[in-house]
């Protein structure tokens, strides 16, 4: 008899990649199709829900077509996908517009004005913010990023599109009624919309009162479902597009920061992964809830039942990366990469003095501001490609430091090791400089750009009962493990402190003298 599969779905900024995943977690075949951003004025930042449709279809039939997985041995499907987005659809769950995507800031003034009051703390109103904690454990970003913004902005600016929502989605939450017909978040999933009391980790609900303060409307918001939750079967259109079953159940699925870290196998407490993706986190599994209003960073519900997630985002890393070879190395396609980390290698530690400041389209944690800037600091005429490409990996390792610095405080300990996924981790190199940078071991996982398509099949197995939570650490392989270079030590020491000055130089600079986007 055939081993029953799951077919993964990971819906990221820049692709969409569809895995199948053996029922004891190993990673049989996966196709991957780049998706594309639009970025408008004012800091808007949009996707259209058909493309990812269509991107599904295509990943799933190019699976089929290749032969090496089968589709009738598929069981289950479950998805990890961007998180913080709003897609508004009418009855019939139909998209009314473009995505507005976890990139975009134009409800920053929207937000802002909601959010402030007297007497004011970092911008917020004292009262809105203690009872945002108090419920939530976490806090609206005024960078307008989350989906209060997203939504604030809809009504002030979209009114007709917003009257005309039936309901306001998560794009997770979209594709899943494309799937099943039923419209529902899970307890993870529906967090960034700061409307729910998350004290009770197994009962999460809505709250009046918080959607009353966010200017949201509970008509416009799906139903909650507890995390890893089975929501049913495929559809007969949703089977027939990706060319399977009407008996394949359809898993909750999670955020792609959720389902990284199951990816990566960190489900224990206190264990924490890193993800080098279009952006980057570093969070770990807390028993407890927690926030950081100063640091933008909090434990929320996630996507293993009855357990905390501690996250933060930094927005640029991997897509850092990605700018600087495309536009400066004038290079493209995987060879491109290959070249810029062998280039990179043959600079010396520090770059010779060369500063990557990554900040390239604002940063959320450990300072929550969209008007910062990076780029590149200490140029001379020493300096060539090999130089810069370093300087682009070590700049984002020092990033990766700073959220290191406040995740150890608020977790009350140090972390003994860090695990690394997504598609930066792919590199020795990179691995190597934050095993240098962090001062931990760092654990490269086998295939880490497909830890979060791993991570959603992993909890789809155990949803339908083929695992246990207990089961996953073993599962997830190793590649190898980087230990840091004792010899880097004082230099990145003293190459931190100066990257913390150039940071705080600069979000002076951006507010004195703003930016015309």
């Amino acid at each position: 008899m055939a081993d029953a599969t799951i077919l993964a779905f990971d819906l990221g900024t820049s692709g969409l990649k569809a895995a199948v995943l053996s029922s004891r977690a190993a990673l049989l075949d996966a196709e991957t199709v780049p998706l594309d951003v639009a970025l408008l004025p004012n800091g808007g930042a949009e996707q259209h829900p058909l493309d990812w449709w269509k991107a599904m279809c295509t990943a799933a039939q190019t699976l089929w077509a290749r032969g090496t997985v089968k589709a009738a041995d598929v069981i289950g499907i479950a998805l990890s996908s961007q998180w913080g987005g709003t897609v508004p659809v009418d009855a019939k769950g139909a998209p009314l517009r473009p995505a507005i995507i976890w990139m975009d800031a134009r409800g920053r003034d929207e937000v802002r004005r909601l959010a402030g009051g007297f007497p004011s703390i970092d911008g917020y109103g004292a009262l809105k913010a203690v009872t945002w904690l108090r419920k939530t454990g976490g806090i609206p970003s005024l960078s307008g990023k989350d989906p209060v913004g997203h939504i604030a902005w809809l009504r002030r600016h979209e009114t007709k599109t917003f009257d005309d929502a039936t309901l306001l989605l998560e794009p997770k939450d979209w594709v899943n009624m494309k799937l099943t017909g039923r419209a529902a978040a899970s307890f993870d999933s529906i967090v960034s919309h700061w409307c729910t009391d998350n004290r009770k980790i197994d009962a999460i609900r809505y709250d009046d009162s918080l959607i009353k303060m966010n200017g949201l409307e509970r008509s416009k918001l799906p139903d909650l479902v507890p995390s890893a939750s089975v929501l049913g079967p495929l559809t007969k259109e949703a089977a027939d597009a990706l060319g399977l079953s009407t008996s394949v159940q359809v898993v909750a699925g999670a955020a792609d920061i959720h389902m990284a870290g199951i990816g990566a196998g960190t489900v224990d407490h206190f264990r924490a992964h890193l993800c080098l993706g279009t952006s980057s986190w570093l969070v770990a599994h807390v028993p407890f809830k927690k926030a950081d209003l100063s640091h933008n960073m909090a434990s929320l519900p996630s996507a293993i039942p009855g357990s905390y997630l501690f996250c933060n985002e930094q927005e640029s890393a991997a897509g850092g990366l990605k700018h600087v070879v495309e536009k400066l190395g004038a290079r493209t396609g995987p060879q491109a990469y290959e070249d810029t980390f062998t280039l990179a290698e043959q600079s010396p530690a520090g770059a010779g003095g060369l500063f990557y400041l990554p900040w390239l389209h604002g940063e959320r944690s450990p300072v929550d501001d969209h008007a910062v800037r990076g780029g590149f600091a200490g140029l001379s005429l020493e300096h060539d490609q090999r130089h810069l490409f370093r300087a682009v990996l070590e700049g984002v390792a020092f990033n990766t430091r700073w959220l290191q610095v406040h995740l150890e405080d608020n977790l009350g300990r140090k972390l003994d090791e860090v695990t690394v996924v997504g598609g930066g981790a792919r590199s020795a190199l990179w691995c190597q400089i934050h095993a240098d940078v962090l001062k931990v071991p760092i654990r490269q996982v086998e295939a880490p750009q497909s830890a979060n398509a791993r991570g959603a099949g992993i909890q789809a197995l155990v949803a339908l009962g083929k695992l246990q939570w207990s089961d996953v650490r073993a599962l997830v392989p190793i590649a190898r493990t980087y230990e840091p270079a004792v010899k880097h030590s004082s230099l990145y020491d003293t190459r931190f402190e100066q990257f913390l000055l150039e940071f705080k130089h600069r979000r002076a600079m951006a507010h004195r003298f703003p930016s015309a986007e």
